[in-house]
């Protein structure tokens, strides 16, 4: 008789446990994970949303052309800034904004330290879009430089490899980065609607290659909405091989007419050599061994450059990547390394911490290269793919990616476009609809009493609708329709915004603290140089290399 109870008891529990799991199992799908998240609890753990963005510009003279003197002392060191560096070139400035959780003041920062920037360019101008353009001779292309320290000389001989493999025109192609990241409150709750099978770390790390899976699906979205590289000037191609065919308007004009970004296509930032890496984002631990592999691989293309030849360094190695960051991809996995410490080696150590967005044209229509509404579009497109279920991809699935994003690319406003999916083709436009409602329910939850994601949402659902209020579209109704130049209307562009961030207003306590970090940097910079000072180069690039084997 006292079996009974136990028995009962026990089943009780395993009812109960078969329930929660139950429970769990049924809130896998996005809208389900929105609903769950839709108290103040889960609202709050959403809006904790972390974003940093990083702007590149080239600096031009008055009349368009590309600078060629050296990034100015006035801004400080450009290895050792926080805030204000170079890319590839001496004259290719980017910009870096600090962590924010509050939109407004992350694009508010960004503006002022554009504002500080052009005081100090001796009356230079930002080209304000991705393609360059008035460049006389490539050769003239400063590429940047950081100083004597080992540190530095490095920075620069890795640009100058770049310049001997893909040549220098590829590496002053401007673009915006969106750095990403979600609140510790909501890894808590995903976690624990999680089976826990994978530690904390573990299951934020994948969870994160979730995200990347994703959006590695659906990046073609950005192209689309925020392409804005459909036409570009002819001194770009030179003597580049293309089998794109361009229609010409003004005097030096390319366009292709359904094109969203030829930043993006293989006349912009593309890598033969990469093509066969097959790096892998279906778990941190693979791609890892991917990147790893990578940056180990022998290029005989490479090997022909030559690394050292007759006493002077062409390139830090001969292969396929002479460093991680030579590998080009549409978003990486990031965690903030540790001084001396290579992105893969922080990422083993603790894990994936947030994503880079790269698939971003700069936006010619605002000064800073980005708006309010492409942030918070980017907001709900990120949560959108870190929320929805993310199956592993297989060969089969990488095919179809590639094939989708290229269409995009160059012909991404066609009437019917089709993109492919594991089941045939669809419409893009349907595919827009659907996810664009998809996303208003979780618009409507991170507004609470306010508007400002719907009205972002609705903003960019208006392009779907019609493809010429697409960045893309704007910028051939500009260019075609009003019978200019490119490079005359970007031009014109420039001016505008080079008197809007001489106006603006910079309060006397910012000006002071862009010219203490500008001092402070140059100050560390000498201070590097001086440590480094004993240690020759070639035995630097020994040790940092020797540490990967």
């Amino acid at each position: 008789m006292q079996d009974k109870p136990q028995n009962k008891g026990l089943t009780v529990n395993l009812v109960a446990i078969a329930n929660h799991q139950l429970e769990k199992r049924k809130l896998k799908s996005f809208n389900e994970l929105v609903q769950h998240l839709s108290d103040a609890h889960g609202r709050t753990a959403l809006l904790g949303m972390l974003r940093g963005i990083e702007r590149e510009a080239l600096r031009i003279d008055e009349s368009g052309y590309l600078a060629t003197d050296s990034h100015p002392e006035a801004l400080g060191s450009a290895l050792m800034h926080s805030r204000i560096t170079t890319d590839y070139s001496e004259a290719l400035l980017e910009f870096i904004t600090p962590v924010h959780n509050n939109v407004e003041q992350l694009l508010n920062g960004l503006t002022e330290t554009h504002a500080f920037s052009v005081r100090h360019l001796n009356g230079q101008r930002l080209w304000p879009v991705s393609m360059p353009c008035y460049v006389k001779d490539e050769k003239q292309i400063p590429v940047a430089r950081y100083g004597s320290s080992n540190t530095g000389m490095m920075k620069t001989l890795y640009r100058k490899g770049l310049t001997y493999r893909y040549g220098a025109l590829m590496q002053i192609i401007s673009g915006v980065h969106f750095n990403f990241s979600v609140s510790q409150e909501l890894w808590q709750s995903l976690y624990e609607l999680s089976d826990k099978q994978l530690s904390y770390d573990d299951f934020i790390s994948e969870s994160y290659f979730g995200l990347i899976r994703n959006y590695r699906r659906l990046v073609w979205v950005l192209p689309y909405l925020f392409g804005a590289s459909p036409a570009l000037c002819s001194s770009f191609i030179k003597d580049q091989k293309t089998d794109l065919k361009f229609e010409k308007t003004g005097h030096g004009t390319l366009y292709l007419p359904y094109a969203t970004s030829l930043r993006m296509s293989d006349l912009g930032y593309t890598n033969k050599e990469q093509e066969e890496l097959n790096i892998s984002y279906n778990s941190l631990p693979e791609y890892l061994a991917g990147v790893n592999a990578a940056i180990k691989m022998p290029s005989a293309n490479f090997a022909n450059i030559g690394v050292k030849v007759d006493g002077e360094y062409r390139q830090l190695n001969a292969n396929v990547l002479q460093i991680e960051n030579e590998f080009y991809s549409p978003i990486r996995a990031k965690r903030v390394t540790r001084s001396g410490e290579k992105p893969s080696e922080a990422l083993a150590r603790a894990g994936v911490e947030y994503i880079e967005v790269r698939a971003l044209d700069v936006n010619p229509f605002s000064p800073i290269g980005i708006e309010a509404t492409q942030v918070r579009f980017l907001d709900l497109f990120l949560l959108y793919c870190l929320l929805t279920q993310s199956p592993k991809s297989e060969a089969s699935e990488e095919a179809r990616l590639s094939a989708n994003l290229k269409a995009v690319v160059l012909e991404g406003r066609k009437p019917g476009l089709e993109l492919l999916t594991a089941n045939g083709s669809r419409s893009l436009k349907s595919w827009l609809e659907e996810l664009f409602d998809a996303l208003q329910p979780l618009a409507v939850l991170l507004d609470g009493e306010a508007t400002d994601y719907q009205v972002a949402l609705a903003h960019w659902r208006k392009a779907v609708e019609d493809p010429n209020l697409t960045l893309s579209g704007q910028v051939l109704q500009n260019v075609i329709n009003k019978g200019q130049d490119h490079g005359q209307w970007v031009m014109t562009l420039a001016q505008q915004y080079y008197q809007f961030f001489v106006d603006y207003p910079l309060s006397s306590e910012t000006i002071a603290q862009y010219q203490a970090e500008a001092s402070s940097s140059l100050n560390k910079q000498a201070e590097l140089e001086a440590a480094q000072r004993s240690v020759s180069f070639d035995d630097y690039l020994e040790d940092y290399f020797g540490a990967q084997s």
